[in-house]
């Protein structure tokens, strides 16, 4: 069985809560490994001990800075959200790789759900969750370990078992692991799973009920700004030993960090949307704080698409090389690339999809495919936005970005043309870092970040401007449109055929009766 690796990264920022001055940070690759078509997975004692390792050469840097490491009054921690990890709190030993959030083995499992619901509705949960059922968010993944994974349904049956997401496998492991680590998610990671009624903030028996999960195995939910425990010295290392002691005491998914590192506090409600967006929490700063609600389109290849061409295709050396190599051209020439390697996302919601590249000609270069894969990253962010536009019914002026590929000027131009509006970049791109630090240095307790407005960091900003006009944005916009029509319906499941253990008329894969249909008075 050949197991291909790629690497992603773990990436550790101290900031200065009274500037947002970013001070020190360093940078860890982990592998991710793809065992069969389809499957994405990621060991959790790599993820520790990078976690570890980065923190040890932080602090090493913080000293070399001449800046005292007792000067670190809080943690905060923003992960992946949907990644899914079950293992023995008695032993502290996961019980397998973790199962990532772009993973499709769950498919034909989401297909035989949805045939099961009323009128094979993809949204029968959606008003308790806000989500569709989809091979992207946790329950199903936890539901493939249980039925799967002998080591996970033994642990299941006498109680050893832990559920989480990064988040709770980090903090359990932080503040002690088996002897007394604390088991704890927040509301923005717990919204991804399927089993968290947003409404009422917390685990839905009904929900657990129907994926068939039992509650015991699942964190405490909290605030995304409180002290959940504090670091054990006994988890750390020489330079990171003065951490003991210092309280984790912020915890978002990486969106909505990067929501609060934005400075996005205006007051949002639940909006159901109607246009293949997602419902889910944006925050909740503090445990008697009231809960900010957000729209969400959730794309599951952007960035990626970069690594791929460099992996893959071998086109390019290094991610930063994609902007010489596109701006060479200045223009796909009729090339259109849909990097639906995992399906579609938002706004379809369409796990049949793959990858799509049409347009090509003789005179197709890769410097045209590399302009097409930054272009893609575009027109799928329009079709987001296109989508909140008509859900919240107030068009958007600006769009603020943030992350590694914002450092691509190019990517930057496009991305205004595209949507012909400003987008606006701030100077200090890992605002998804500075979002955690915010929510932990505010929390009750610590006390060392204020949230209120007129306290908050001013971040400067590089704004870039339309340069194109709209007809030929609307024209690109369209033959974009098309394309992904064309990367429609290439994937299908197996048929099932039962075979005396299957599932067999009204019920659930895993054999339970489908419960009736949930109630709308919340």
């Amino acid at each position: 069985k050949k197991v291909t690796n790629r690497f992603i990264s773990v990436f550790p920022v101290v900031f200065n809560s009274k500037t947002a001055e970013l001070l020190s940070h360093h940078q860890v690759g982990i592998k991710q490994s793809f065992p069969k078509e389809g499957w994405v997975e990621e060991d959790p004692k790599e993820i520790l001990q990078s976690v570890y390792e980065c923190m040890e050469r932080t602090c090493e840097k913080l000293g070399q800075l001449n800046i005292d490491i007792s000067n670190i009054k809080a943690v905060g921690v923003t992960n992946q959200r949907e990644t899914t990890l079950v293992w023995d709190k008695e032993t502290g030993e996961p019980l397998y790789n973790a199962i990532v959030w772009l993973d499709l083995r769950t498919q034909s499992t989401v297909e035989r759900l949805i045939n099961s619901t009323p009128g094979k509705n993809k949204n029968h949960l959606k008003h308790k969750t806000g989500l569709p059922i989809s091979t992207y968010f946790s329950a199903v993944k936890l539901r493939w370990l249980m039925d799967n994974v002998e080591e996970v349904a033994e642990a299941v049956l006498t109680h050893r078992a832990m559920f989480g997401t990064v988040d709770s496998w980090l903090i359990w492991c932080l503040t002690g692991g088996k002897s007394g680590g604390v088991h704890v998610t927040d509301v923005t990671n717990a919204s991804r799973t399927m089993l968290f009624n947003i409404h009422t903030l917390d685990w839905d028996s009904e929900l657990c009920k129907y994926f068939d999960v039992p509650m015991e195995i699942l964190p405490q939910v909290k605030s995304s700004s409180e002290i959940y425990g504090s670091m054990v010295s006994r988890c750390l290392r020489n330079n990171s030993g003065s951490l003991a002691g210092v309280p984790i005491s912020g915890c978002l998914g990486d969106q909505s960090a990067a929501l609060v590192g934005q400075m996005c506090f205006q007051d949002g409600q639940p909006v159901m949307s109607d246009h293949g967006l997602l419902t889910t929490l944006a925050y909740k700063l503090g445990k008697d704080s009231p809960a900010h609600y957000a729209l969400e389109g959730s794309v599951a290849i952007a960035g990626a698409v970069v690594r791929w061409l460099k992996d893959n295709l071998g086109i390019i050396q290094s991610s930063a090389e994609i902007e010489k190599l596109a701006g060479d051209v200045g223009s796909s020439y009729g090339c259109y690339f849909v990097p639906a390697f995992s399906g579609l996302y938002a706004p379809y919601w369409e796990p049949s999809a793959r990858g799509i590249i049409c347009g090509l000609t003789q005179f197709t270069n890769r410097s045209h495919l590399a302009f097409a894969a930054l272009e893609a990253v575009c027109f799928q962010t329009r079709e987001i936005l296109e989508a909140m536009n008509q859900d919240y019914g107030v068009p958007l002026t600006q769009l603020q970005v943030d992350g590694g590929m914002t450092s691509n000027r190019l990517l930057m131009q496009l991305q205004a043309d595209v949507l012909c509006i400003p987008v606006v970049k701030p100077s200090m791109s890992e605002t998804t870092a500075l979002g955690a630090a915010m929510a932990a240095g505010a929390a009750e307790g610590v006390g060392v970040w204020s949230l209120t407005p007129g306290n908050l960091t001013t971040i400067p900003t590089d704004k870039y401007q339309p340069l194109i006009n709209p007809e030929e944005s609307e024209f690109r916009y369209a033959r974009w449109k098309k394309a992904v029509q064309k990367a429609m319906n290439w994937e299908t499941t197996e048929p099932i055929v039962s075979n005396g253990n299957g599932p067999k008329g009204n019920s659930l894969p895993w054999g339970l009766p489908l419960p009736l249909p949930f109630s709308t008075n919340l």
